[in-house]
């Protein structure tokens, strides 16, 4: 019978995605202040495309988590 050992590579992946999103947030604002001059339009363009952008560097870490490599 085999016995399920977590793994500890998941608690530290979830970490780091907190990390990443709190680094990425901490980026963004502090260009809100020039982001805001900015019309309306762009300003939400800029706030969506900064809003897909921080999901590209937390996949390879997803995989990291779930197989111990970076790349499948």
């Amino acid at each position: 019978m085999n016995e399920y050992r977590p793994s500890w590579r998941k608690p530290a992946g979830m970490f780091a995605i907190l990390g990443i999103i709190a680094f990425w947030a901490w980026i963004v604002a502090s260009f809100a202040e020039h982001i805001a001059r900015l019309p309306g339009i762009l300003q939400a363009v800029i706030y969506i495309i900064a809003g897909i952008i921080w999901i590209f560097p937390v996949r390879p870490l997803l995989v990291w988590m779930e197989t111990g490599r970076w790349r499948t």
